[in-house]
């Protein structure tokens, strides 16, 4: 993932699903993984803020 962008939306290879972000969340990455996106990790802030 590149660590100044967030990815909005992903599109699932298994089941075809769009996944969005959750409310409050600035990106799929922070939504659905196990840890903060690259940005937030980085600077303690999201990419989107």
């Amino acid at each position: 993932m590149p660590t100044d962008a967030c990815i909005w939306f992903y599109d699932c290879l298994g089941c075809g699903a769009q996944l969005k972000p959750k409310p409050g969340d600035c990106c799929v990455f922070c939504s659905y993984a196990d840890v903060p996106c690259p940005p937030i990790q980085i600077d303690g802030k999201g990419c989107c803020d």
